[in-house]
């Protein structure tokens, strides 16, 4: 029955065919008229004849007798056409209707009636083919663009010319044809398609082609003025019933889609004046000429009835995100998506004129708004984010207080809840992972991503900056996603905050000052199941010893992530801004301590004091020194870890430093008048800081500026000039103030020499070692021996390069005044005398005795003849050393013993393999301490090891036979030790390792599968990744027999052995073993030609 309905339907549609017509039409429009007459009575006769039709005739009959509407007599062609293809359409309907009730009915056949169970069960009567469902929209387009558009006033909807050649045609047909019951007409037209719509087949194939075109007509039908001629044949019930059946049809439909035809409908702009009173309740969702272009001016009362469906759509539980589908979906991210988001935001954060409040407005809107940031399609979530970013970041600006209430806050609100004040008296609750990891998010993208620095942002932002910072802190302890983001909201806030407001944010960061909103004492954050962080409350330690450690471990942690957030900030002006900030409340800090101290000399004493005054001022003085001991703390950790070219990247800001550092040893000097006294830590700074001065002022031209930003450096270096007790530095400052003062006018020739000799740490730390009164002994047995000298005694001595160019230039600094001297000055004290050094490096004085050690071994290193001619001496004073219990002297020792294994290998190894075996043979050894100076001859041996070079086949066997030795020994330092240099020499041995190959082989495998310590296993693994990775393309070669036996005792110790960092050294050297065999079985092809001469 549905395929012989669908068969007329075909029939009434179908082309007709060019050889049925009696005459040719003079025009399109007559060919229309004569091919819809002949269709109508074409059906009409096979409906009587034909038996195949029957059943159709029938029902057609039936439903024909219930439509008061349908009319056999009219003269109206397109409308009697319309009229029949609306009687067979209710005929399918009715039938459809019919076979679907009794297919709900029938019960569904049983298991064991199917033929199989993979089979799919019975489909329902309504679904239809796709031949059927192209015969069925071609009838729907026929009633829609002959019995429907042609009824709708001027402006309501598309017009049919602009669609198609078929509508332009049928727009010609009707245009200038009065119609008498136009509104009866598309009264009737839009009841028949509602009813079929109750079908949901049937309304699928009516609202996805035809949606528009319904809508039209029921806004036109319900709402055009009763005025109007096509409107006087309605009564208002049947006015009422198509507003009831719109607002169905609006709350029904895909809301984006309603939307989008709304827009439609609302037409092109208006011409000047043509809005009227509806100009305040229309609602514009669109940007300029965008669907305007193509559609003509629709009129007042349908752009208004439009303008007030879309509020209502906004309105609407999530119409924000159906606003925003509606007019972004199928964009490819363009320019145009661009100004859409735009026009969005603008029409989001304006309340429509007919809503009664704009609070209740935004307090609906504003949560959708929020909404709209969390979506993980990649291309909607991206444009849904700048629609939500660029709103909030307008609603700032016209709305303030708005926006921070209804946007601002609730986005936040995660981050405030870590905090104790924001909870007013109420018991702080845990943070759960998803709501911090999406405010994170949701902060990156409003405040990074939207890069909008408004100060209500960078106010609301800096609440929170220190549980922001907590937070990265954790998470550079930790694998978590929220580490980028919270870097980059931070480094953010650092770069657009003002200079004052991130100075501070920096102080209360580095805990200089006190900070407004911080994580709770009683909570921490913890790792996430999802690789985030949650919030939770921290288990109380019972000792307080460990509070105490955790509490100090975790400032030193924040101040290290708070340097490389500094060291991010390489194109601010910041991290040398805070530098200086902190170096000048130390020069204060330093003042206000020696005010304190002469306020205490003259104060009464305890006894006159009150216990509350005693107990204020105990209190007040532990509180400024816990604060000088952290602002000295950072600034320790800012010259450690930030960069230079960070600290100080504007001359400028060097003369801030320096002008910081000249006032800082003023103030030292009103308290150090007598020559030589003070803190020689500072007066080396000072040394440098001078050095640093007159290095800029002899580099490149400088400008008047900068020699004008250095006048503030002339009151220090005048007083250091006058009081310091160092002549050097006396005349260096007084030679740097007369050229800042003469703007380079005035410059000595060896400026330059003066700023290496003051900047260079060896040279200053000659002296500096030694105790003033054996420098002075010193000094003055030179200068009996070499006669007078060109600086005075309690100068620094020059480097070597200085002396070598004063003395060729004939020329140089004079002790005062910055004159010139004669070219016959006596020149500069020889280096000191060899037999002196022997002595000092016997000195008690440790800093002596390493310096001494230090000289000695550079005079080894460069063949000195008394160094060779007392190499015995010099080899026993080391091994005396190397039992010195300060790591200063020890280490010297060791660089020093390398020095001479490395120039008399053959020699000085034989010696140390024995004291590594069997211990230290000086007699003057110490017992206990043997075991230490064996791993320090240990350490020895290595560094021998690795200075060997080509020599270690030859050198390297004796070692190789006392490491492997060593790995039997009772201690298990000196076994660690011994693997340790194995697996320093044997890569070296090259293809020499071979004879022992066997041996090495068996000692590595026994340790790894016996020895008890894990420490001396992990050494052994670590063995074989270093001859691994020594060996590389030669290990096929040199290890062939052992191979195998290493490669199962790698695997062995990744199986079974219980040490996880012995099974990490494994893996390593089983990726080593990788690659290796990888190469060998692959070569790498090389593309090379070889030309061979034949004989």
């Amino acid at each position: 029955m549905t395929s012989a309905i669908l068969s007329a339907i075909s029939v009434l549609t179908k082309p007709l065919a060019a050889s049925s017509w009696r005459d040719a039409p003079s025009s399109q429009q007559e060919a229309l008229l004569a091919a819809l007459q002949a269709n109508r009575s074409l059906l009409c006769k096979q409906l009587q004849t034909e038996s195949s039709f029957e059943g159709v005739r029938k029902l057609r009959e039936e439903v024909r007798a219930g439509s008061d509407w349908f009319s056999s007599n009219t003269a109206d062609v397109p409308w009697g056409f319309v009229q029949e293809c609306l009687l067979l359409l209710l005929t399918l309907g009715r039938h459809l209707s019919a076979e679907l009730n009794q297919f709900k009915e029938t019960p569904p056949p049983s298991a064991a009636k199917l033929h199989t169970p993979e089979m799919a069960p019975a489909l329902p009567p309504d679904v239809l083919s796709v031949t059927q469902q192209k015969t069925l929209g071609a009838a729907l387009q026929f009633v829609v663009s002959l019995g429907l558009c042609p009824y709708l006033a001027p402006g309501v909807g598309v017009p049919l010319g602009r669609r198609s050649a078929f509508g332009a045609m049928v727009e010609k047909l009707f245009h200038g044809v009065p119609v008498q019951d136009a509104g009866r007409r598309l009264l009737t037209t839009m009841k028949v398609l509602l009813q079929l719509a109750e079908l949901s087949s049937l309304a699928t194939l009516v609202f996805t082609r035809h949606l528009g075109d319904v809508m039209a007509a029921l806004c036109q039908l319900g709402f055009q003025p009763r005025w109007e001629e096509k409107m006087q044949d309605l009564s208002p019930e049947e006015c009422q019933t198509c507003k009831e059946a719109l607002k169905k049809l609006l709350g029904k439909v895909y809301q984006p889609i309603v939307i989008k035809e709304l827009l439609i409908l609302q037409g092109g702009p208006t011409q000047s004046g043509a809005v009227g009173s509806c100009r305040g309740s229309t609602r514009r969702l669109v940007p300029g000429p965008a669907p305007g272009s193509a559609l003509g001016s629709a009129p007042a009362w349908l752009r208004c009835l439009c303008g007030q469906l879309l509020s209502e759509r906004l309105m609407q539980p999530k119409g924000v995100q159906a606003v925003v589908r509606a007019i972004l979906e199928g964009g490819m991210g363009g320019e145009s998506d661009w100004r859409k988001c735009e026009a969005l935001a603008w029409i989001l954060v304006t309340p429509p004129k007919q809503w009664a409040s704009a609070g209740s407005y935004f307090k609906h809107v504003c949560p959708q708004i929020l909404d709209l940031l969390h979506f993980k399609d990649q291309l909607t979530a991206q444009q849904f984010q700048r629609v939500a970013t660029t709103s909030l970041l307008l609603l700032v600006q016209k709305e303030p207080g708005v926006a921070l209430q209804h946007l601002v806050t609730p986005l936040l609100s995660p981050l405030h809840r870590c905090t104790p004040a924001s909870n007013k008296g109420q018991s702080q609750a845990a943070v759960e992972e998803s709501e911090l990891s999406r405010c994170v998010s949701d902060v990156y993208k409003v405040w990074v991503v939207g890069n909008s620095p408004s100060a209500s942002l960078l106010s609301a932002l800096e609440e929170v900056l220190p549980v922001v910072f907590t937070l990265f802190c954790f998470t550079k302890q930790n694998v978590s996603h929220l580490r980028s983001p919270c870097q980059e909201i931070l480094l953010w806030y650092l770069s657009h905050a003002e200079a004052s407001a991130a100075l501070s944010a920096l102080r209360q960061l580095s805990g200089l000052q006190e900070q407004k909103s911080e994580v709770g004492a009683d909570f921490h954050f913890t790792p996430g199941s999802d690789g985030g962080a949650r919030l939770s409350c921290r288990e109380r330690c019972s000792e307080e010893d460990d509070a105490l450690y955790e509490k100090l471990s975790g400032e030193q942690w924040r101040l290290e992530v708070l340097m490389q957030l500094l060291n991010e900030l390489k194109d601010s002006d910041l991290p040398g801004d805070f530098f200086l900030q902190l170096l000048q409340e130390l020069a204060s800090c330093a003042a206000a301590a020696d005010e304190e101290e002469e306020e205490e000399k003259q104060e009464l004493g305890v006894s006159a004091m009150t216990l509350l005054e005693v107990e204020q001022q105990v209190l007040g003085a532990a509180a400024r020194q816990g604060h000088r001991l952290a602002l000295l703390q950072v600034l320790a950790m800012m010259v450690e870890s930030v960069q230079h070219t960070v600290l100080l990247r504007k001359p400028s800001q060097v003369v801030d430093f320096m002008v910081s550092l000249l006032q800082r040893a003023c103030v030292g000097l009103d308290q150090n008048t007598g020559p030589g006294v003070g803190n020689p830590v500072e007066s080396d700074t000072l040394s440098m800081g001078v050095g640093l001065l007159a290095t800029l002022l002899s580099g490149p031209q400088l400008s008047a500026e900068d020699y004008s930003s250095m006048r503030r450096l002339l009151p220090p270096l005048e007083t250091l000039s006058q009081k310091h007790s160092d002549v050097f530095i006396q005349e260096l400052a007084s030679n740097l103030r007369a050229v800042i003062a003469t703007h380079g006018a005035y410059r000595p020739e060896h400026l330059s020499t003066e700023a290496q000799r003051s900047g260079n740490p060896e040279t200053m730390s000659q002296n500096k070692s030694v105790p003033s009164r054996k420098r002075e002994n010193m000094q003055a047995e030179a200068d009996s021996q070499t006669g007078p000298h060109l600086f005075p005694l309690n100068s620094e001595p020059a480097s070597s390069a200085a002396i070598s160019q004063s003395s060729d230039s004939g020329t140089g600094l004079s002790p005062r005044g910055g004159g010139r001297t004669s070219s016959t000055s006596k020149p500069a004290p020889p280096t000191k005398p060899f037999s002196d050094l022997l002595l000092e490096a016997c000195d008690p004085d440790v800093p002596t005795r390493a310096f001494a050690l230090r000289i000695l071994t550079q005079r080894v290193q460069k063949q000195n003849p008394e160094a060779v001619q007392e190499q015995e001496k010099v080899f026993m004073l080391f091994l005396e050393n190397l039992e010195h219990k300060d790591s200063f002297v020890y280490l010297s020792a060791i660089q020093g013993l390398a020095a001479l294994a490395d120039s008399y290998p053959e020699r000085i190894l034989e010696r140390l393999l024995k004291d590594f075996q069997h211990g230290p043979s000086l007699s003057t050894s110490i017992t206990e301490h043997c075991l230490e100076t064996r791993l320090k001859v240990g350490e020895v041996l290595m560094r021998a090891s690795r200075a060997m070079g080509e020599l270690a086949p030859h050198l390297g066997r004796p070692l190789v036979g006392v490491f492997l030795q060593g790995t039997r020994d009772p201690d298990q330092s000196v076994r660690a030790s011994s693997l340790s240099n194995l697996g320093e020499l044997c890569p070296r041995l090259d293809s020499a390792l071979a004879a022992q190959a066997q041996e090495l082989s068996s000692c590595l495998t026994a340790l790894i599968k016996t020895e008890k310590e894990a420490e001396v296993r992990r050494a052994a693994v670590h063995v074989i990744t270093l001859l691994l990775r020594g060996l590389s393309d030669k290990t096929t070669q040199v290890l062939s027999d052992v191979l195998l036996d290493l490669y199962r005792a790698l695997k062995w110790v990744v199986r079974s052995d219980p040490d996880d960092v012995a099974v990490v050294h494994a893996q390593l050297a089983l990726e080593e073993l990788d690659d290796v065999m990888r190469r060998f079985i692959f070569p790498e092809q090389k593309l090379e030609k070889k030309i061979v001469v034949l004989p």
